[in-house]
């Protein structure tokens, strides 16, 4: 027989997935951290869960720290965070402070069900890379409660994230997943509070389960998701699909500025023709202008990444880039000028007809990235 370290054996795998560090991001939750505590030290003796608990606090100064120390369980420990708090950034810290194989994350206000854990990390076992606790899934339910407009709020937040991922419910923040899964990723970057989404698409998760829990309301304490979190929610869906899509993302963010420019374009155009300007001079001031205002929303969304540069030096390798669409533009809304009774049809077709290569010009001239990181 070889010597050295024999291979883990089935039963020694399967114990890796019985070891589990919890990890609950926390901010003013006194009231609520014991009866978390509680259902959690249930659910270690009646599972035999290797379980700890790891309360990432981002300095409360409510009572969490000496409550949790003077209940004196070993398992469970609190970290007074002072720096760069944030739910995202809280929930990082805990996973790379984590030292069991298996991690979940959960949140302190009791409408996570803890009692879930085991058949998380049974999912875990059986190959997920990824397990989501899901209110949607068949099974899973949420508080009779909820209102029209919390409830409309979760189904626009969930179909924006649809492209990002095919799950019925990507805006859980309670998951499992192997924390060598966790070590793997890359440029993590969260905003905002559904650090979930961030973890599935840059941890490369290719098998994900979703588990059906009921969805409680919060018992003790207050809210913190304000109209501040949804508009993070908002910027953290951008850098995914920027990070998921590239360079389409970024043709599609030009798109939807260019439709403005465009919106824009028309009611110059409009008011210059009310007031009987000549009709070139419309056309060229009308499409002037726009170009300075796609310039602006450019700068600031669609290549938001090259926001730190000169911005003068950017407007004008912007209009010199952009100037062949704004000819071809120019020419063609000038030959349909006489064919279309509305004029501002003209003026649309122009628009489309320049829009290629602006974006060309802008992508990869004016807005281009200062370094490139070659492939993993």
């Amino acid at each position: 027989m070889e010597s050295g370290t024999p291979a883990a054996g089935p039963s020694q795998a399967a114990s890796e997935f019985r070891s589990v560090t919890v990890v609950v991001p926390t901010y003013r939750e006194v009231e609520s951290i014991p009866h978390l505590i509680r259902r959690l030290a249930v659910l270690r003796e009646q599972s035999g869960l290797d379980l700890d608990l790891l309360l990432m606090d981002d300095d409360s100064k409510d009572g969490s720290v000496e409550l949790v120390e003077s209940l004196g369980l070993p398992w469970a420990n609190m970290v007074v965070r002072h720096h760069d708090r944030g739910l995202s950034q809280a929930v990082l810290d805990g996973l790379r402070s984590a030292n069991r194989p298996c991690v979940v994350v959960m949140d302190a206000d009791l409408s996570h069900p803890p009692e879930k854990i085991p058949e998380m990390l049974l999912a875990l076992e059986h190959g997920a890379d990824l397990v989501v606790g899901s209110r949607f899934t068949p099974g899973g339910s949420t508080a009779d409660d909820w209102g029209v407009v919390r409830w409309l709020n979760s189904r626009v937040a969930t179909l924006l994230a649809m492209p990002l991922a095919k799950l019925k419910d990507p805006m859980s923040g309670f998951f499992a997943m192997r924390r060598a899964t966790f070590l793997s990723g890359h440029d993590l970057n969260p905003v905002g509070y559904k650090i979930g989404l961030e973890l599935l698409i840059k941890c490369d998760c290719k098998k994900v389960i979703e588990v059906p829990i009921h969805f409680s309301d919060r018992r003790h304490g207050k809210s913190k998701l304000t109209l501040r979190e949804q508009l993070k929610y908002l910027q953290h869906l951008r850098r995914l699909y920027i990070h998921k899509y590239g360079n389409w993302s970024h043709l599609a963010q030009f798109l939807v500025v260019g439709a403005s420019g465009l919106v824009v374009n028309l009611v110059l155009l409009t008011a210059f023709l009310a007031i009987r300007l000549d009709g070139k001079l419309a056309i060229g001031f009308a499409i002037a202008l726009s170009m300075c205002w796609n310039f602006v929303l450019n700068r600031r969304f669609s290549f938001s990444y090259a926001r730190q540069g000169n911005v003068l030096r950017q407007f004008v390798g912007f209009i010199a880039a952009s100037s062949i669409g704004a000819v071809v533009n120019y020419m063609t809304t000038l030959a349909l000028w006489e064919a279309f009774q509305v004029k501002q049809l003209a003026a649309v077709v122009g628009v489309v007809a320049g829009t290629a290569l602006n974006f060309l010009g802008s992508r990869f001239i004016v807005f281009r990235r200062e370094h490139i990181r070659p492939d993993r």
